[in-house]
């Protein structure tokens, strides 16, 4: 539930079009690696900066996510859709006789347009802080999740995953059976990945695919002030468009959550446009939602809006963000903030 590749500047990267690995990358780091490997090469990079065991687990788990072999996508040149070999059954003859084939690699699998899965340590390190130890047995949602990579990450410590979104290049991409279902741990409980690809709460089926129960909601660089309240008119598709009212939202998710469950926020952004220059809604990584409508519908505020800044500039120096052909300023350009909530027990 994410925005085109041209606004993914706050991941670190900017992807113009899904290709193979040999054309499109989603990271600035200068390394010959790609895939499976780069994110072996991150984890080891990002693992001095972590503190909690919850967020070491997470990177540590990166040895175990499974090589995948290149795929095809079908491009239809007009609408810029993709569609998988199955979902070409939903077009026209004419429809299909236009498509140009795509090969997938292992790169663009594991990052999509999003940027690598690895950022979401600092998230789970904050997280794993606040008194989570451990994924094992634990439901989690990934609100707008973007890429199966920290999904895998998470069912292989265990835990119960659920990703939703809203982009329909995920749905094509992630639609053979080994993208979901059981993720075995060697080392202890299974896990399990479930996709949802709609917009939740609102549609019926998205709700009733996700259900509840979960011990922790996650959502990075989605749920932005500027991308649900923003401070000038700006194209629609540069938005997310909930589908219900803020209030219904953040009622939902406190029913999705089981006592003691945690909502955690966590935006990364760029620099506000200066003067005269467009506005960019994806700078604004505020919370969308204010203190006093958490607090009526329950929940209790651990921390709201806090500055992440320094913590994430070290993360992306450590990822290359600021090192080859689309080097970020860090100081400059690149900024955090996360809110944290829980459900109470009682």
């Amino acid at each position: 539930m994410k925005i085109v590749a041209l606004f993914a500047v706050w991941v670190g990267a900017t992807v113009t079009a899904y290709a193979d690995d040999s054309t499109s990358q989603t990271t600035t780091q200068p390394s010959p690696l790609v895939g499976v490997a780069l994110l072996h090469q991150e984890a080891e990079a990002v693992r001095p900066l972590l503190r909690s065991d919850l967020a070491k687990t997470f990177l540590g788990a990166t040895p175990r996510l499974p090589k995948i072999a290149p795929r095809t996508l079908y491009r239809d040149p007009t609408t810029r859709k993709y569609y998988s070999k199955s979902g070409m059954g939903r077009l026209s003859k004419e429809q299909r006789n236009a498509l140009v084939p795509v090969e997938i690699g292992e790169s663009v699998y594991y990052t999509t347009k999003y940027g690598t899965p690895l950022a979401f340590a600092r998230p789970l390190d904050l997280i794993g802080e606040s008194g989570l130890k451990s994924l094992s047995g634990k439901r989690v949602l990934d609100f707008g999740y973007g890429t199966v990579g920290q999904l895998r990450l998470m069912a292989n410590l265990g835990a119960d995953v659920v990703g939703v979104d809203v982009d329909p290049f995920l749905r094509e991409l992630y639609s053979e059976p080994s993208d979901q279902g059981v993720v075995k741990n060697p080392e202890g409980r299974d896990g399990r990945i479930t996709l949802v690809h709609g917009r939740w709460p609102a549609e019926r089926d998205a709700k009733e695919a996700v259900k509840g129960g979960f011990d922790l909601i996650i959502s990075k660089n989605t749920l932005k002030n500027g991308y649900l309240h923003p401070a000038q008119p700006v194209d629609k598709r540069m938005l997310i468009q909930l589908g219900v009212e803020d209030s219904d939202f953040v009622k939902a998710l406190y029913a999705a959550l089981a006592p003691g469950g945690k909502v955690m926020i966590y935006n990364i952004s760029p620099a506000p446009s200066p003067p005269g220059k467009p506005y960019k809604p994806w700078s604004d990584g505020r919370c969308p939602f204010p203190t006093s409508l958490w607090e009526s519908v329950g929940f209790r505020i651990i921390v709201f809006d806090r500055d992440d800044s320094d913590a994430v500039r070290k993360m992306a120096h450590a990822l290359g963000w600021d090192r080859g052909k689309q080097a970020m300023d860090l100081e400059k350009d690149l900024f955090a903030q996360y809110t944290l909530v829980e459900r109470p027990t009682r």
